[in-house]
């Protein structure tokens, strides 16, 4: 594996609500000096969610994407809280946005969005054996819970309304270990 750069420097160019943008001087093993701006996230990182309501059915959530100023079809996903470990955080999560608690939570990897520029990450968990439970959440308005055959991903993939990258590859991420028996 490649030696990390070395980081000289590091400024903060301005601070936003969950991210700081940050300048940072380095230097490469061959003597090559840049410097790059990142996105350095301010808060304890954040979960996403594969509920499974049964062994080939994922609930799926319709919610408001403001980037987008749209309504967006993906998984359960949020920041994790104070004091919150990832499998906490999932748990609440599910709670909140489909109504429905896990006897079983099992984290299973973790996405970045945009590792160039970003240091955002966020953890896969796969919730199963779900029963009724819900938490008030922060969400304004109610979310539409869509159930979704695993199997049927290529056509999910395609609708208009499914591009948030974190929602499909966590799907496709656990539908393949899924296959291969790993979980």
């Amino acid at each position: 594996m490649k030696k990390l750069p070395t980081i000289h420097a590091t400024r903060v160019l301005g601070q936003g609500g969950r991210f700081a943008v940050e300048q940072i001087d380095l230097e490469f093993s061959n003597g090559a000096r840049r410097t790059y701006e990142r996105m350095h996230g301010a808060g304890r990182g954040a979960v996403v969610v594969v509920p499974l309501l049964d062994d080939e059915t994922v609930l799926l959530i319709r919610e408001y994407a403001c980037g987008l100023h749209t309504y967006e079809l993906g998984l359960p996903k949020g920041r994790l809280e104070r004091g919150e470990d990832v499998l906490e955080g999932a748990g609440r999560e599910i709670k909140e946005e489909i109504g429905y608690g896990a006897r079983r939570l099992r984290h299973v990897g973790r996405l970045s969005l945009a590792p160039t520029y970003m240091s955002h990450q966020t953890q896969v968990v796969l919730a199963q054996d779900l029963y009724p439970e819900r938490l008030p959440g922060d969400e304004p308005e109610e979310l539409e819970v869509v159930p979704w055959k695993l199997d049927d991903l290529a056509r999910l993939v395609q609708r208009e309304d499914v591009t948030e990258g974190r929602s499909i590859a966590a799907l496709f991420l656990v539908r393949e270990l899924l296959r291969a028996g790993s979980l």
